[in-house]
């Protein structure tokens, strides 16, 4: 029966003093598990629980989800386990299947060196004949939903006889959800001798009651995590796959406007390999995490701190204390996996009431850990898309500009460049506008300014192509023509008659419309390159002299024919020709009056259009072909 029970309110700090695992008195094997997977310091609830479990005494948790109890409770349990015994030691038991797998996923990390240890997640919807071939040939951890636990102990096919250790995690969620009979019923089906861990958020009545009558003088552990975040600081997360992680970042470092960053990552090598791979690309960038001795650490943010490096890769217990004004932004590389992390690393940025930017990182499977967080710290994260091409040239194109106008400001050094180029001008015959993009390539060197108009990933644009391929003949009207989107407010979407035939690309469309139209970079929005023509956004209100300027544009040594966009393609007006004909050029005469585009840029597009010459066929157009049921 339970005694007066010490309880110990535990509050997280701000910045937890610097505790190691080690510290806690867990075996190597565990130890060995835990620097694998990149822990470096126990969580509040840790800290406080793994000492008391490992003494052999009850435990009552208080404790958030996202706080790190998971590994509170399956560390010391995985520690003390034999591994000679066949019948279960250890049973947890939890509200729902998806927090059942969670748990089971972790004590299978936590036992990583340990050989042949057996854990096994039972709960409803899985099939009886895996979970009875397991317990045949003998589990050391069950972990399951208590509806399918009382299953197997009423056929007969778990044996709790010699359960060691009991694990109740989100006791109060059990119970809302109607397992207050099954969790009585369980415990009553157990050793008196067993050690018992109750983990809830709150502590309603039922939940005190069954800690009385079920835990012997159990130690009352509270911990209030810190889960609020700083309101002056945008949260965001980007969806990604893990191998395009890194691309992501280089995109992230194009189109955010950023002093000094920090990049969090989970592990001591991933901090590594980010940062030599930032330098690869050209940024500032170092790495500091618990491999790093003190005096370096310190010489590394203080280069942070002047300006000498701009973007610090680090590990949890490596950015501990980080207090860089100039940090601007915070990347989580590595998502954290609970939501005292997350408070702690967003931290870094924002501090004293100045404005910060955080952006998350996250695998389609990581998605719930973005609601967790949102939960923990009741504050929405914002999901945003990864920055397109056009946006990144646009950036580049911006910074490009900043560079000469800087340039023009050094009248002294521009006085004695000016000889210079007047004197090859007269001498070599060459325009002087030839002169500055010619020593623009000079200064640019061999990276190229602009990043190839192809804002696809690789597997999409396979699926795509495949698509294309596949359904050609048989596309409906509506089908064929590209999709579109809404252009930003003030903007409205133009039509020019060149496109990936002529071999066009973002930077021409940008340059030849800014020389001849007067237009500025910010008057650009997005710029989509279908096959024989383009889409660009521009000022819905583009002054009539603006367009006039552009009626005899050529890019490529094609009139582009800047009218707006209707959203279909136009038919020709006369034989004479007129700036509002069908821009997709002769050979695509046929599909031009069926009304269609064609998206795919291969031989079949002009085939299907019934194009005179192209392929010496000298038939009229063709009719559609027949439309499949499923559209």
């Amino acid at each position: 029966m339970h005694t007066n029970a010490d309880q110990i309110e535990t509050e997280a700090p701000t910045e937890p003093a610097a505790m190691t695992f080690s510290d806690l008195g867990l075996s190597q094997p565990v130890l060995k598990a835990l620097k694998d997977i990149g822990y470096e310091t126990p969580s509040a609830i840790q800290a406080a629980t793994i000492p008391t479990l490992l003494g052999g005494r009850d435990v009552v948790g208080m404790a958030q989800t996202g706080t790190g109890k998971t590994a509170a409770f399956a560390l010391p349990i995985i520690d003390r386990l034999d591994l000679g015994q066949k019948t279960p030691q250890a049973l947890v038991l939890a509200p729902t299947r998806e927090l059942a797998l969670q748990v089971c996923e972790a004590f299978e990390k936590y036992a990583a060196h340990l050989k042949d240890v057996h854990i096994l997640p039972v709960y409803g919807g899985q099939g009886y004949g895996v979970q009875l071939s397991a317990l045949r040939r003998g589990v050391h951890i069950v972990v399951g939903t208590p509806g399918r636990i009382i299953d197997h102990l009423e056929k007969g096919t778990l044996d709790l006889s010699e359960l060691q250790y009991l694990v109740l995690d989100e006791a109060d969620e059990m119970l809302k959800m109607g397992f207050a009979e099954d969790v009585e019923t369980i415990l009553a089906e157990t050793p008196e001798t067993k050690q018992v861990a109750l983990f809830s958020a709150t502590m309603p009545a039922p939940i005190r009651r069954m800690s009385k009558q079920y835990l012997h003088d159990p130690e009352e552990i509270t911990v209030k995590a810190k889960t609020q975040t700083s309101a002056n600081i945008s949260q965001r997360y980007l969806v990604t796959a893990w191998q395009q992680k890194m691309d992501a970042l280089t995109r992230i470092l194009e189109v955010e406007n950023f002093d000094g960053m920090i990049v969090f990552g989970r592990t001591r090598s991933i901090t590594e390999e980010i940062a030599e791979k930032l330098r690869a690309r050209g940024y500032s960038a170092a790495a500091i995490n618990g491999d790093i001795a003190q005096p370096q650490r310190e010489k590394t943010v203080n280069q942070l701190k002047s300006g000498k490096l701009d973007i610090l890769v680090a590990t949890d217990v490596a950015a501990r204390g980080l207090d860089v004004e100039r940090v601007s932004h915070v990347v989580n590389y590595d998502i954290p996996t609970d939501a005292e992390s997350y408070v702690h690393r967003i931290g870094r940025t924002g501090r004293a009431g100045r404005s910060g930017d955080a952006i998350s990182f996250v695998t389609p499977r990581e998605r719930g850990l973005v609601r967790m967080i949102e939960k923990a710290t009741r504050q929405e994260l914002t999901e945003i898309p990864l920055p397109s091409v056009d946006e990144v040239n646009v950036t580049r194109l911006s910074r490009f500009d900043d560079r000469i106008t800087a340039a023009l400001g050094e009248a002294e050094r521009i006085e004695a460049f000016r000889d210079i180029v007047a004197h090859f001008v007269r001498h070599h015959d060459v325009p002087e506008v030839d002169v500055a993009a010619a020593l623009a390539v000079v200064a640019q060197g061999e990276t190229p300014l602009l990043l190839d108009p192809d804002p696809e990933p690789a597997p999409a644009r396979e699926r795509r192509e495949r698509t294309d391929r596949g359904d050609r003949g048989d596309r409906t009207e509506r089908g064929d023509r590209p999709e579109r989107r809404t252009p930003r407010e003030g903007f409205a979407t133009y039509r020019i008659a060149v496109g990936k035939r002529q071999r066009v690309e973002p930077r021409q469309i940008v340059g030849a419309l800014a020389n001849e139209g007067g237009l500025r970079r910010d008057d650009f929005g997005a710029i989509k390159i279908m096959p024989d023509f383009s889409l660009v956004e521009l000022p819905a209100n583009l002054p009539a002299e603006a367009l006039d300027r552009l009626a005899d544009t050529r890019i490529s040594g094609q009139l582009i024919e800047l009218r707006p966009d209707t959203g279909r393609p136009q038919r020709r007006k006369d034989s004479t020709g007129s700036s509002y004909r069908d821009n997709r050029g002769a050979g695509d005469r046929g599909s031009g009056d069926r009304g269609s585009y064609r998206d795919s840029g291969s031989r079949g597009s002009s085939r299907d259009s019934g194009s005179r010459g192209s392929y010496g066929d000298d038939r009229p157009a063709r009719k559609p072909r027949h439309k499949r049921s499923d559209g």
